[in-house]
């Protein structure tokens, strides 16, 4: 049986711009030897760059095609204050969605590559 997701794999064509908005969001950046991971809680995110993915890689690979939604602890309508002070502007929310746990609050975003993130706060 499938226990949670340890980590999930993207590609990005800009690392220093997906890094700072995944930093403004909440994750903790880590690099080495050509590697990038981002960390949130017990979770994390392997950063492939474009042209130049670690091995096994995905078959047909495309920034920019993900949607993911992460769960936060944060006021949403806080936080998108907060994301559009700093530049990152939200394309809907705050909305009512329904997530593995049941009904819940939402807002969507776009990472640099065009990834739809939505952020979401059982409340």
């Amino acid at each position: 049986m499938i226990r949670k997701v340890d980590h999930m794999v993207i590609t990005t064509e800009n690392i220093t711009s997906l890094i700072a908005f995944y930093e403004a969001i909440g994750f903790s950046a880590k690099s080495a030897n050509g590697r990038y991971e981002l960390y949130s809680g017990d979770f994390k995110i392997n950063v492939h760059i474009k042209g130049k993915e670690l091995t096994p890689n995905a078959k047909n690979i495309q920034s920019g095609s993900g949607d993911f939604c992460f769960e936060v602890d944060d006021d949403l309508t806080v936080l998108k204050e907060k994301l559009t002070k700093i530049g990152i502007l939200t394309e809907l929310g705050v909305t009512t969605r329904h997530g593995a746990r049941g009904e819940m609050a939402s807002i969507y975003l776009r990472d640099p590559d065009g990834n739809l993130i939505e952020l979401c706060s059982y409340e």
